[in-house]
Order: C-alpha cells, then sequence, then structure tokens
C-alpha cells in the first residue's frame, strides 16, 4: 500500500500535528509532503520542525517552502518581509527557539534547503499556487508561497490535480483541478490541521478532530 500524504499550514501546533500522524500512521512506503508554514503563529515552531524532519526516519519526506518560511528567510535582509515576519507569529517562533539566531543556529540548513513545489504524474503539491500561462519552471517563488484569489478562483493549465494551502477555509476546498487544505490551523483556536492522503488514486481527508471523510 503506497500513500502519497500532504500536510500543510501547521504553524507552530504540534499537538494537532501530532494527531494527524497518529490517525495516518504513516509507513515506509508513504510519501509525506510538508507544504510550508511549519512556523508561527502557535507556540511550539521548534517542536513541529524537529517532529517533521525526524518523520525521515519513518517514510520519504519531502519538505515545501510556505510563506511564512519565505518571510524569515528574508526578514534580515528585507524590510517588507521583516515586518511580516514579526507581526504574523514570528514572535512565536522566537520564544520557542530562545532567539532569532537560534532559529538558524538549530535548524538553518532545513529552512535553506526547502523545495518550491512536488511534482508528481498526476498532482502538483504547493504552498499557495501559481501564475496560470507561466511554465513551471518559470514561476516566481513568491507567487508560489503568497498568490491567492488569482490561482484559486481561476482554472490552471497544467495536467496534473494541484493540492495547495495557504489560503485558509472552513474544510477543504474541492474544485475538479485543484484541492486546498488549509483549514486554519494556528490561525483560529479551535481550526484543525488537515491532511489529505492519496491511495490508489483516491483522495480522502484526516483532520486534528479526529474527522475523516472523502
Amino acid at each position: 500500500m503506497t500513500r502519497i500524504i500532504g500536510i500543510s499550514d501547521i504553524h507552530g501546533e504540534y499537538k494537532k500535528l501530532e494527531s494527524v500522524l497518529e490517525q495516518i500512521k504513516p509507513h515506509d512506503t508513504d510519501t509525506l509532503v510538508f507544504m510550508g508554514d511549519y512556523i508561527d503563529r502557535g507556540s511550539k515552531s521548534k517542536e513541529v520542525v524537529d517532529k517533521i524532519i525526524s518523520m525521515q526516519d519513518v517514510c520519504n519526506c519531502v519538505y515545501l517552502i510556505g510563506s511564512h518560511e519565505y518571510a524569515l528567510l528574508h526578514a534580515e535582509i528585507d524590510d517588507y518581509y521583516n515586518y511580516l515576519f514579526w507581526n504574523y507569529g514570528g514572535d512565536k517562533t522566537v520564544e520557542s527557539y530562545g532567539s532569532f539566531n537560534k532559529i538558524f543556529e538549530t535548524h538553518g540548513d532545513f529552512f535553506n534547503s526547502l523545495k518550491p513545489y512536488y511534482l508528481t504524474p498526476n498532482y502538483l503539491f504547493i504552498h499557495a499556487g501559481l501564475r496560470k500561462g507561466i511554465a513551471l519552471e518559470n514561476q516566481d517563488l513568491t507567487d508560489m508561497v503568497y498568490i491567492r484569489s488569482e490561482f484559486y478562483n481561476k482554472p490552471h493549465d497544467l495536467p496534473q490535480k494541484i493540492i495547495f494551502g495557504h489560503t485558509e477555509f472552513d474544510t477543504p476546498r474541492i474544485l475538479d483541478d485543484k484541492i486546498c487544505i488549509d483549514t486554519g490551523c494556528g490561525k483560529y483556536k479551535d481550526a484543525p490541521l488537515t491532511a489529505i492522503v492519496i491511495e490508489k488514486g483516491k483522495e480522502y481527508f484526516v483532520n486534528s478532530n479526529g474527522d475523516l471523510w472523502s
């Protein structure tokens, strides 16, 4: 049994991540795609990053960059991203690590290694989305981690179904050509973390509240 599992927008919510992983029970033939926004807002960003790195011992893992990681990586060289980092939950990340510098001392290699997307024959996993009419290899990284309605309100022109996060909905937003799995974890106190599981060509969803549906 081989599965592809996507998880996005954890935002420092370690217990919700644990709940999802316990329900899915990844095994060595699975590919687990973490789709960005591991940090900020919740109180346990360091623990979240430690956990997702440790999942390499369980199964094949892919780590994508999200908007919050992008802001973190640019916070000291660009005033705009410095503002985004500190005003959208970065203070919680700094508290989790002990200082801003310790973020990079502890997990700098990890944050600098994050990929923009993960492509399979049938699916494209990405944090926020793409700009229509531009070849995948020519997409701007800031679009891939920040784009919203220009992507999710329009059909795209790739053959793959796109799995994305970044823009929260109460439940997964399921369209013919794309699925958003961000259900507000970290942004709203009671919002669950949601994962998509793709198995034998079928998609189903698991969230940290224990809900399972297809």
